[in-house]
């Protein structure tokens, strides 16, 4: 990848990059694709088949409509197109279709609205600050961010092998952060608000944004010591941030509201009765709760503490996407989710406000209400880590510290995709990407701050270099035990265990930085 950014000289090396990852893309056409394939084949069937009165009732098939209205509306969008490479895909009782010209289309719409996450990308470089660059090309931080971000081994396989629209979503999302970094504060809260109506699971950084806006937009000044001058307060760009929302939210909502759909549009959002895990446990706390009890509930059995026929019929372990109860610990309930969520977030949203450290610190306190929603929110996906993997990239080139955090958090976070490509032949593949990711993340970083202390201690080392044994056990080992029958869940269970230390590891060490950095005191807002 490097040398292709070296070969295409100083000024073209971004296109050459951005290039070089489509070409991939392409080749990963034929792989493996997920339920989300027909997820998405579904929805362009319904909105381009059916009334928009129709779209949050439709339930032919079992993925129904579940995404805010904007994101209905592109895939009306994109079916219009759709019906010119295959009609069939387009028709909602189709269920499981599929055709040579359907596989085409979605892959390549994927691909094409990426074109947004590279424009995002480049946005963010020109945030950078470039005093660490060196005299090469590829140890230059705006090179290095470039590489992270067009080139990471999260996004490439959920969007691109398990089949998503995660790219153009993050571009919205890395765009509004580099419009804060630039002061274009209006801009940043307008395409925020429509991040939102496109995906509602960015309501876990909505925090970071309030309070950052409120903070840094709505008061003008600061006292010498960094706190807010709160005669500084402005009215109108207050009321200027909430017509943007108001507006946004209209547009969005406004035709459901008119039809008195908008409780419907709202279950659909937010289903609660899926259950505190999704099929394969995200690597979060309550992955580590469950295992909890999951020993404690065999250690009960063992030592007859437990009556066999007291315990919960619904397993953790079983793969459905369902509401459960725990054997030995208690259960725990989307309210007591939501309370472990908010404990989490509000130290991070009090520094923000008390400790102002610029867009840096937006940035910072955006990355830890995305890792706090994860490791104690409800039903979490374990693809959301992303949503703290890919800015945490930003941080990564400004400071030592950050590079550290960034290294733990995106291997770990990525090696717990792993499970979502299950298939034989796309084996080499993920185990290929991650090392080539991984194996340059460290290493540029590693050039970039090499007059700095090293970026791993002992334990951290010993732990990344523990995935290798992990990854050999789940793969090749555990399929020609005994154990395979009896506990099919086991690669599963390790997986999500070791990784939720990582990230948790990951997330503390951050919020230790967040809590002891000093402020940053100016006069004037960032």
């Amino acid at each position: 990848m490097a040398a292709v950014g070296i070969a295409t000289g100083g000024g073209n090396w971004f296109s050459a990059l951005a290039l070089g990852v489509t070409l991939l893309k392409c080749l990963l056409i034929p792989t493996y694709h997920s339920t989300d394939f027909e997820v998405h084949r579904n929805w362009l069937a319904i909105t381009h088949s059916l009334p928009v009165s129709q779209w949050y009732y439709e339930a032919t098939s079992e993925w129904t409509l579940d995404y805010p209205p904007f994101f209905a509306w592109f895939e009306y969008a994109l079916s219009h197109v759709a019906k010119y490479f295959d009609q069939e895909m387009l028709n909602v009782h189709n269920l499981n279709y599929s055709s040579s010209r359907t596989l085409l289309f979605q892959r390549f719409s994927v691909i094409f609205t990426d074109v947004l996450f590279v424009y995002a990308i480049h946005e963010c470089c020109k945030c950078i600050d470039g005093k660490k660059a060196g005299k090469e090309l590829t140890e230059k931080p705006k090179f290095i961010l470039s590489v992270l971000l067009l080139w990471n081994f999260g996004l490439l396989i959920v969007d691109h092998i398990h089949f998503q629209y995660n790219g153009f979503l993050f571009g919205l999302m890395l765009l509004s952060v580099a419009r804060l970094f630039q002061k274009r504060h209006m801009e940043g809260a307008f395409l925020f608000a429509v991040l939102l109506h496109f995906k509602h699971i960015y309501l876990y950084v909505a925090p970071a944004y309030g309070i950052y806006l409120l903070r840094s937009y709505c008061f003008t000044a600061n006292k010498p010591d960094g706190s807010v001058r709160w005669n500084s307060f402005s009215f109108v760009r207050l009321i200027s941030l909430g017509l943007i929302v108001f507006l946004v939210s209209a547009l969005s909502l406004g035709p459901f509201l008119a039809l008195n759909q908008l409780p419907q549009v709202l279950s659909r959002l937010f289903p609660f009765k899926r259950g505190l895990c999704h099929a394969y446990w995200a690597p979060n706390f309550w992955a580590l709760y469950n295992a909890l009890d999951k020993v404690l509930s065999i250690i009960g059995l063992k030592l007859k503490l437990l009556d066999p026929n007291k315990i919960p019929k619904a397993s953790m372990t079983s793969g459905l996407v369902q509401q459960f109860q725990h054997t030995v610990l208690p259960s725990v309930t989307p309210l007591a989710t939501l309370i472990c969520t908010l404990m989490a977030i509000l130290p991070s949203v009090f520094c923000l406000w008390f400790k102002p450290q610029g867009p840096r610190g937006f940035l910072r306190c955006l990355i830890l209400c995305a890792l706090s929603s994860f490791l104690f929110g409800w039903h979490v996906h374990e693809k959301a880590i992303l949503l703290a993997v890919l800015p945490m990239s930003l941080l990564s080139v400004g400071k030592a510290g950050d590079a550290s955090i960034f290294l733990i958090l995106s291997t770990t976070g990525h090696y717990s995709l792993f499970p979502l490509l299950f298939t034989a032949p796309e084996l080499p593949i993920k185990i290929l990407l991650m090392l080539l990711f991984t194996i340059y993340s460290i290493s540029s970083l590693k050039t970039l701050f090499r007059k700095e202390k090293p970026l791993f201690n002992w334990m951290e080392t010993f732990y990344l270099f523990g995935l290798g044994p992990l990854e050999v056990f789940c793969e090749f080992v555990f399929p020609f035990t005994s154990w395979k029958l009896k506990y099919p869940f086991i690669p599963l269970l390790l997986t999500s265990v070791y990784c939720a230390v990582g990230i948790t590891y990951a997330w503390f060490k951050l919020y230790v930085s967040v809590l002891t950095d000093p402020s940053v005191s100016k006069t004037k807002k960032q």
